[in-house]
């Protein structure tokens, strides 16, 4: 059974949500710095759960952010760390988007990659 997608358009606050399992795409774009980050992310988490409990055969999330806050950056890592504890089964690739100029997101997504033990993957774009 193919679960549904679950697409969030972004807003100048949220970042926008592509995990669509038809199309394998799984994406988290734009900026994020929602008010509450935990009520934010915690469906984004229950979805994952549920998508993994179907065991697909890889997964590979596709992070094109421009900028995130502090306490998104906590939600990120929690995302990852879930991404981890399925990677035993699955092959989980982090795909790290960021722009040429913009070494903060670089030197961001090799934080996450030395905290956490999955396979990522840097593309300037």
């Amino acid at each position: 059974m193919i679960m549904d997608a679950l697409i969030l358009a972004a807003t100048d606050d949220t970042p926008g949500i592509i995990f669509d399992p038809q199309s394998d795409n799984f994406e988290i774009n734009h900026r994020s710095l929602p008010e509450n980050a935990i009520d934010f992310y915690n469906p984004i988490f229950e979805w994952i759960n549920n998508y993994f409990s179907s065991t697909p055969g890889k997964f590979a999330l596709n992070v094109k952010l421009e900028y995130f806050n502090t306490a998104s950056a906590k939600q990120i890592a929690k995302l990852l760390l879930l991404l981890e504890k399925f990677n035993a089964r699955t092959k989980v690739i982090v795909n790290w988007y960021y722009k040429p100029e913009d070494k903060d997101m670089l030197a961001s997504g090799i934080r996450f990659s030395k905290l956490i033990p999955i396979e990522f993957n840097f593309i300037e774009f």
